[in-house]
């Protein structure tokens, strides 16, 4: 029996950001109306995260790095081409549509949390955006309006581009025979 190697790609906050954002996610997606308490707080969950994943992003391990994941649009579209013609090179970190996919996600998932606070602020919950969301508030029904619709449509495109991003990582292991998902639960992944 043949032993593959493997290597620690992963950290634990990476690890447990991930898992933790998709269950705060989830969560926050599905307690809209029926239980506002919970969906308020696993969106500051979500939201604190995020703003920890974008300092780890400067700040953490090799691979948590923003410099190791981010890549040029010519070898971004290179990559999805030979993604959807299963030729796609394998890379120990974020392949370069994962890395463009993460930067999204990122970006996404901190509008929504935005429009979140300010919303809570402007229907009088409060929250740390009080004073922007007291101007928004001022606006009137139109301005909750706008951002309520806001806020739904950065929470409907996260849904997206989680979708997209499980059949990248389920079409990649299959072609690199590589349990994608198993390694951001243990950090290693077959070495090169």
């Amino acid at each position: 029996m043949e032993h593959t190697q493997t290597t620690r790609v992963w950290d634990l906050f990476v690890r447990t950001f991930h898992w933790v954002v998709v269950v705060g996610f989830f969560t926050a997606y599905f307690t809209e109306d029926d239980l506002m308490g919970l969906h308020i707080w696993a969106g500051y969950t979500v939201l604190s995260l995020v703003i920890l994943r974008v300092v780890w992003g400067f700040v953490g391990s090799d691979h948590a790095r923003f410099r190791d994941f981010l890549y040029a649009p010519g070898t971004i579209l290179g990559y999805l081409k030979d993604f959807v013609t299963f030729r796609n090179r394998r890379y120990l970190g974020h392949n370069p549509a994962g890395g463009a996919m993460i930067v999204l996600l990122l970006v996404s998932l901190l509008a929504t949390g935005f429009t979140g606070l300010v919303m809570f602020g402007a229907e009088g919950g409060g929250g740390v955006l009080r004073e922007l969301a007291g101007a928004v508030g001022a606006l009137g029904e139109a301005g909750e309006e706008t951002f309520e619709e806001l806020h739904e449509f950065f929470a409907n495109f996260t849904l997206f581009l989680a979708v997209l991003h499980i059949i990248g990582v389920v079409v990649e292991s299959l072609v690199h025979r590589e349990n994608l998902a198993r390694a951001m639960v243990t950090g290693r992944k077959r070495s090169e």
